[in-house]
């Protein structure tokens, strides 16, 4: 009752906080963390693959990459002069990672555990 407001005027809705990122996401943000300083290869859902060193990743899986690469040059020849970018996590497709920085068995226990935990 202590809020006037212009007759006709819609009343505003409270802007809801930023949700934090499902469980799985944050999974998958540990795991990514890991990674920092590793070459990683990112495909983006407009089939552009860079290649580069992860420099970092947030809980969004938003990935920022340095000394980059385009993995199909001919494809993208404006590209060849960046070297380092910010990609939003929404727009990926793929990330390849390198062999040796996987431990497959330290992976497979963390997604056993975030399963029972869902």
């Amino acid at each position: 009752a202590g809020q006037t407001r212009a007759r006709g005027a819609p009343a505003r809705a409270a802007r809801p906080s930023p949700a934090a990122p499902p469980a799985p996401a944050m999974l998958f943000y540990s795991f990514f963390k890991t990674l920092v300083g590793k070459e990683v290869t990112v495909e983006l859902k407009n089939d552009l693959a860079v290649r580069g060193v992860l420099h970092s990743v947030d809980q969004y899986l938003n990935v920022k990459l340095e000394d980059i690469k385009v993995v199909d040059p001919s494809k993208h020849p404006h590209l060849l002069s960046v070297r380092s970018c910010f990609i939003r996590g929404s727009v990926v497709r793929y990330v390849f990672l390198p062999k040796d920085g996987v431990d497959t068995e330290v992976l497979h226990d963390a997604t056993r555990r975030e399963a029972r935990a869902a």
